[in-house]
């Protein structure tokens, strides 16, 4: 009998507990209706920030990877503001605080664990609103030089002109420097070359700038520029320089190409002597008198 009464005390102390549940959830019945129309809020904003961003402040950007994720991540971010929001105004204050923390704490250890790829992250992020660099632009960074592809949140790809694809994190790519050639209209290009000794400086340099300026259009303020450099072991060496359009390599090796075969034109048609090295190779008597005297001793062993 004590049993059995014992048995009914507890169910009845459950539907207590059920019932002022209840009444909690019936008080509380304003508070979740705003919290929904909070969530429902925010919703909609986040899709038009989301919209704002892909129609008009990603436009700069032409990965379209990237775009998807800057635009999720902004949509992601503004519904945990008003998830944040709505749990406030339920009064739920002591799970928020314990959310927050927890959302520390594993921010915390996914960095320490992703930190290499965080970093790239973020450094394809910043590559994405430089200006100084964009889709098909050729660049050079160390040893590698080429036609950029792609660029993503981990890496850059970059086609190189004997068609290779090479691939730098995003980390690395940052933080070294890299040169940009597409960002400039036009470019100066380097020749060096040599005369022999007997040759006239002065007529070589006026017939080598002329050479140039007739070839290759110098516009405002550009100018050929010939130096002569050094005294060679053959030769009187030089270097002219001048300002063509380049925005490739391909474009400097081409003018670089142009101008050496004027400059040999000009000078065969002026007789003007282009040294180049000679080796002598000396095979003297004294060499082949002991090539002799070794035959013979191997033959007198034989």
């Amino acid at each position: 009998m004590e049993e059995k009464f014992s048995v009914q005390d507890s169910i009845g102390k459950l539907w207590d507990k059920l019932d002022g549940w209840l009444d909690a959830i019936i008080l509380k019945l304003p508070n979740i209706a705003m919290a929904i129309v909070v969530m429902i809020i925010f919703y909609f904003i986040a899709r038009g920030l989301r919209k704002l961003f892909r129609n008009i402040l990603l436009k700069r950007i032409s990965q379209v990877s990237i775009q998807e994720i800057i635009s999720k991540t902004v949509f992601v971010t503004v519904l945990l503001i008003g998830f944040f929001i709505a749990l406030g105004v339920l009064e739920l204050d002591k799970v928020l605080t314990s959310i927050l923390a927890g959302a520390g704490v594993i921010g915390l250890a996914v960095g320490l664990a992703l930190q290499g790829t965080l970093s790239n992250t973020f450094g394809g992020l910043l590559l994405s609103f430089m200006p100084n660099i964009k889709i098909n632009d050729f660049i050079q960074n160390g040893d590698a030089s080429g036609r950029v592809e792609e660029i993503s949140l981990r890496n850059i790809v970059i086609r190189t002109p004997e068609n290779n694809t090479v691939v730098i994190p995003n980390s690395n790519f940052v933080d070294g420097a890299f040169t940009n050639y597409s960002l400039t209209e036009r470019g100066k290009v380097f020749v060096h070359c040599g005369v022999g000794y007997e040759s006239d400086l002065q007529m070589v340099e006026d017939l080598t700038v002329r050479v140039i300026k007739d070839n290759f259009d110098q516009n405002g303020n550009e100018d050929v520029e010939f130096f002569f450099t050094e005294f060679g072991d053959s030769s009187i060496n030089f270097m002219v320089r001048f300002w063509a359009d380049v925005k490739t390599k391909a474009q400097e090796h081409a003018a670089r190409h142009k101008a050496v075969k004027l400059i040999k034109a000009h000078f065969d048609a002026e007789d003007i002597n282009i040294p180049f090295p000679i080796r002598t190779l000396d095979f003297g008597k004294n060499n082949l008198t002991m090539r002799t005297i070794q035959n013979q001793d191997t033959a007198s062993v034989n």
